[in-house]
């Protein structure tokens, strides 16, 4: 189940997001959803997305 985004920030385009062992799924304003994982963004990343999301400031690549 995704969460809704808090966007702290102020200026993010996602929306929601969902962690996942080793990944997190994101949803942007226009609808699209990315998966983000380990392999994909690097685990130190990964790590970083969590605990961004989970604050409400988004930092993606």
């Amino acid at each position: 189940m995704m969460e809704r985004y808090k966007n702290l920030g102020g200026n993010s385009n996602v929306v929601a997001y969902e962690i996942g062992a080793g990944e997190i799924t994101v949803q942007f304003g226009d609808g699209s959803v990315y998966l983000y994982t380990n392999q994909s963004a690097g685990a130190a990343s990964i790590n970083e997305m969590h605990r961004l999301a989970v604050k409400g400031w988004a930092r993606l690549k």
